[in-house]
Formats: structure tokens, sequence, C-alpha cells
């Protein structure tokens, strides 16, 4: 298993990616969408570094995105240093691996070298088992929060408060 930035020869393989998670996501009824994502948002994180895959037996079997910015999620937190995590789809041939596990251990990492302090995601709704994955994974489960300001965020952030988490590392390195 390797984990590595994507590139752009990697671009239908992620939109493949999430138009699965889009499906499954439909399939469970009470969580919300995701909205068809642009390519040129896409195309730019690759450029910049902030799309990650992982690699097993030569195939894309995980992608997600990072951020080191996240103003209208997060709003006054976002001072804060961190990491922000977006949008982790897996290869439907790779379910069960526990990836958010794997990219918390790589997060971890990746923050440190970075001078962060935190590593934090987020997703819309009450998806309970989503929750409960998040915090089995190292997550601390922040609570539902509505947002003051959607505009210019995809469509899926109008539709329901948002659930933050966090992985503060100053604690995790007191421990």
């Amino acid at each position: 298993m390797n984990i590595e930035n994507s590139t752009i020869t990697d671009i239908d393989e992620i939109f493949r990616l999430y138009k699965i998670a889009t499906a499954y996501q439909k399939s469970k009824e009470t969580v919300v969408l995701w909205p068809k994502f642009q390519r040129e948002l896409i195309t730019q994180e690759i450029t910049e570094n902030h799309q990650w895959k992982i690699i097993i037996d030569n195939q894309i079997a995980c992608i997600w995105a990072t951020t080191f910015s996240d103003e209208q999620i997060w709003e006054e937190k976002n001072s804060d240093p961190a990491i922000y995590i977006h949008r982790i789809a897996t290869n439907p041939d790779f379910r069960g691996h526990n990836f958010v596990t794997k990219i918390v251990e790589w997060a971890k990492e990746y923050a440190q070298k970075a001078h962060k302090k935190y590593i934090r995601l987020d997703t819309i709704g009450n998806n309970e088992k989503l929750i409960a994955h998040y915090k089995k994974s190292g997550f601390d489960f922040l609570g539902f929060f509505d947002l003051k300001n959607t505009q210019g965020l995809p469509e899926h952030y109008k539709q329901g408060p948002v659930c933050l988490f966090e992985i503060n590392l100053t604690v995790s390195a007191n421990e």
C-alpha cells in the first residue's frame, strides 16, 4: 500500500470513484448526496498537490483531498493550524480495508511536517454509521452545526447541519 499525490492521469478514475460513492450514498436514502464536482476543482487540487490516493496492486483503492483552510465550514476555528480532509471515496473492490484509519495515520505525519495541530473533517446530516466510523478511527465528534454562509460551497452543504470532527494532535502527543 502506497499513499501518494494523484496526477492528472488519475482524473477519470477519481470521477468514477465519486460517481460510485454518490450511488452508494443514494442507496442509503438517509444520507445527503454529493453533488457532481467540477472538473476544474479536481484539476486544481491535483495541480496544487491536494488530491491524494492509496495505491494497492497498481490500482487506486481510495482517494481524498486536503486543504489547510476551510473557513466557511470551520468559521472561527479556521484560524487554528489544521489539515482538513475532504471527499474520501473508496474503490468498491477495496471496501473493508478501513482506509479512514490509514488516512488518519498518514495525516498525523503529514500534519506534523506542515506544523499543524489538528486534523479535521466534516460530513453532512445525521449519518450515525459514518459518525461512529469516524469516531472509531480516532476523531472526536464535535457535534452538529448550521453553517452561517454556504454561498460558493457545494450544494450538499445547503441540505442539513454539518457534523464536525477533529483530532487534536497536541492532546494525542501528550497521551
